[in-house]
């Protein structure tokens, strides 16, 4: 383990918990939905490192926090309460129920306003691939804690993301890219291309969960329909974000008991990792990592580098005969394959590690997101985990 590494990971995660008003606690936090997820499972990272026990109260708060946040409706907003609808006691019990914000500057565009993409971008609502990391997140606080109310909170989001952002046309089930912070209209109508993807491997992960924790939870037909929309996804990307999360996806279900849902596709895990592998191949080819810092997203080739460490992950786990389904399945040359693009993880960080690269305005202006991603990237094992 890499000391030094350890020290500015501990730092990062301590100057988000002050700047975003998690502690000391703030009258006005700021909180967002995607980097508050990614920092949960850091906070226990840290935790399991360090036996420091302000990174476990730091990752207990957070998820409060986020709650009672972006759980409820925004100051500007004549609205007020838990955006479910829930009374106060009930929306304490059932904190996300009714979705979660994503934390955006500004108000989500009202039912009559022209639709801008420009300021879409920074207007609130809800995102589906924001709620599944956020499912994620509780999923593993769950298992840090045994506390069976974090993945009861996992499970009433996803069955909640999934009757909010899916629908149907003509016989064919689609998803909606962006929805109303209640949920009862779509802001973005077209469909992410890795959010059924996404969705599926989430709802597995919570259904292997809860059948372990003994919860009489049921998100089968999710699930199902998940896996039907599953097969009009195209995998291969160049964008270094959707290919982190492809091998971030695989390395999930790698750990999750095999489901026979996919049979036009044959094993999940081979085809998540083959589209990654092709989208590495494609990104490799590009000139993204040679332009100056002010020219990169950082979060977005952080993504990359955590996924990488998936792959890293699932050959070890290969090697010591730790999952004989894919004994036979090929896996094992296909994460060799992915494997050869590892100097681009080791690029990434090594750049962003650099503190004048930090100083760049694309850095500073994603500051919390960068920042906290860096951190999972040099230690994601709490990330990585199902």
């Amino acid at each position: 383990m890499n000391e030094y590494w350890l020290r500015l990971a501990q730092k990062i995660m301590i100057d988000f918990a002050r700047d975003t008003g998690l502690d000391p606690p703030s009258k006005r936090p700021k909180r967002y939905l995607w980097t508050d997820a990614f920092a949960v499972c850091e906070f226990w990272e840290l935790f399991e490192k360090t036996g420091n026990p302000l990174f476990k109260e730091f990752a207990l708060g957070l998820v409060d926090q986020a709650h009672n946040i972006l759980g409820r409706h925004r100051e500007d907003d004549e609205r007020s309460g838990w955006i479910s609808g829930l009374s106060e006691d009930e929306g304490r019990l059932h904190p996300t129920v009714g979705g979660l914000r994503i934390g955006k500057r500004l108000p989500e565009r009202g039912p009559n306003d022209q639709y801008n993409p420009d300021i879409e971008w920074e207007r609130d609502g809800q995102y589906f691939h924001y709620l599944t990391k956020w499912m994620h997140a509780l999923n593993v606080t769950w298992s840090k804690t045994k506390m069976d109310h974090f993945l009861i909170w996992a499970v009433e989001l996803a069955k909640t993301a999934h009757r909010a952002f899916t629908h149907e046309v003509a016989g064919t089930r689609l998803m909606y890219w962006k929805m109303s912070i209640d949920l009862s209209r779509p802001l973005v109508t077209s469909m992410g291309q890795h959010d059924p993807v996404d969705g599926l491997v989430t709802f597995m992960e919570l259904d292997s969960s809860a059948q372990k924790a003994g919860l009489d939870t049921d998100l089968s037909k999710e699930i199902s329909e998940m896996a039907q929309m599953c097969n009009q996804v195209q995998l291969v990307t160049e964008d270094p974000l959707g290919i982190g999360g492809l091998l971030f996806d695989a390395t999930r279900t790698f750990q999750i008991e095999k489901r026979d849902l996919l049979k036009e596709m044959g094993e999940l895990t081979p085809w998540l990792l083959s589209g990654g592998v092709q989208g590495l191949k494609l990104f490799a080819a590009s000139s993204c990592l040679s332009l100056p810092a002010w020219q990169r997203l950082a979060f977005r080739e952080l993504g990359l580098s955590i996924g990488l460490s998936g792959l890293s992950r699932m050959q070890k786990n290969l090697e010591k005969g730790g999952s004989n389904r894919f004994s036979h399945s090929g896996l094992s040359k296909v994460i060799e394959e992915g494997l050869k693009f590892w100097d681009i993880k080791e690029g990434i960080e090594n750049f962003w590690l650099k503190e004048e690269n930090r100083l760049s305005p694309t850095w500073l202006e994603h500051l919390d997101i960068n920042r906290v991603m860096l951190a999972v990237s040099l230690f994601p094992d709490a990330f990585l985990s199902v």
